[in-house]
């Protein structure tokens, strides 16, 4: 290949959580294909976003956050994580400069500098526009060591502040090589996947304290049909029957509103009228449990 060939290659989207990884995928490709929520760990399991420009093929690996893990969802997050680590060409480290360093950041900068140095390191800098501008350098430089990364950007994912220049950058540092997918593809998730993950996203932005994080959905059917309306049930399971009224809430109030919220999702996703319709069920201390995990498609065989 000669100096102007095309490149492609994955970039790992990796970092402590709610430093807005999903947001930034999100914003790069123009649309919503994963779910974004202001609570941490919103992002469970590796979700592919794919960017397509006339000199590259940007594949991204959104990853959860790297944590301290305090059960099995979490240690299977973590190395969901790691596995994109090992697997992308390109490192890409986001961090929050409008909060600065915090203790999360030196267990995600821990687990990743295990794993070696010989992949090219990039500092995204996000949430800029929450920071003054004479700021934003201090902390660039704090992240950056911190991180073990060869050089910094910042950005918005907010405002789409110098994405155009971090595309450009990542594109230099991917591998010469022909696109992996169509160019017209956003991602390798099916619309029935993506929609259960916005199902569980509207439960975490609607409900309080601790249960967002005991929940899990499981779709049953999503079919479309002839009047051009998209049907979906789904399953929330939960892990306590105290759990379960709280999601139904009195008279049904917050699962209705979870089902308001999650259906505009997967409408503005999809592009079509949806009919949704949710139950909740319990799943006693699914989190710990290998096969319920399994189940619900976190471990695989």
């Amino acid at each position: 290949m000669n100096k102007t060939s095309h490149r492609a290659g994955y970039i790992a989207l990796v970092g402590r959580p709610n430093v807005g990884k999903s947001s930034l995928m999100n914003a790069l490709l123009g649309q919503q294909v994963a779910p974004v929520t202001s609570r941490p760990q919103t992002t469970r399991r590796n979700q592919l976003g794919i960017l397509t420009r006339q000199a590259g093929q940007l594949v991204f690996l959104d990853t959860p956050g790297i944590h301290k893990a305090v059960n099995k969802l979490g240690t299977f997050m973590n190395e969901a994580a790691e596995t994109a680590i090992r697997d992308a060409d390109v490192i890409a480290v986001i961090a929050d400069i409008s909060q600065g360093l915090r203790s999360e950041d030196e267990i995600a900068a821990d687990r990743l500098n295990a794993l070696g140095r010989k992949k090219p390191r990039l500092l995204i800098g996000n949430k800029s526009d929450l920071i003054p501008v004479e700021q934003q350098e201090k902390m660039l430089v704090h992240f950056k060591e911190l991180y073990g990364c060869s050089s910094v950007i910042a950005v918005s994912a907010m405002t789409g502040w110098q994405l155009d220049q971090l595309v450009d950058i990542l594109i230099n540092l991917l591998p010469e090589s022909e696109p992996y997918f169509e160019t017209d593809q956003l991602t390798d998730m099916y619309e029935r996947d993506i929609a259960g993950e916005l199902i569980r996203a509207a439960c975490l932005r609607q409900l309080r304290e601790e249960v967002p994080y005991s929940i899990a959905v499981r779709m049953e059917n999503f079919k479309e049909r002839d009047n051009g309306i998209v049907y979906i049930e789904a399953t929330v399971f939960v892990e306590k029957e105290s759990q379960k009224g709280i999601v139904i809430g009195a008279g049904g109030k917050m699962l209705k509103a979870i089902g308001t919220d999650a259906r505009r999702s997967i409408e503005e996703m999809l592009g079509m009228k949806v009919f949704l319709e949710l139950r909740v069920k319990v799943e006693k201390n699914w989190r710990n449990d290998p096969n319920a995990l399994k189940r619900f498609g976190y471990i695989m065989d």
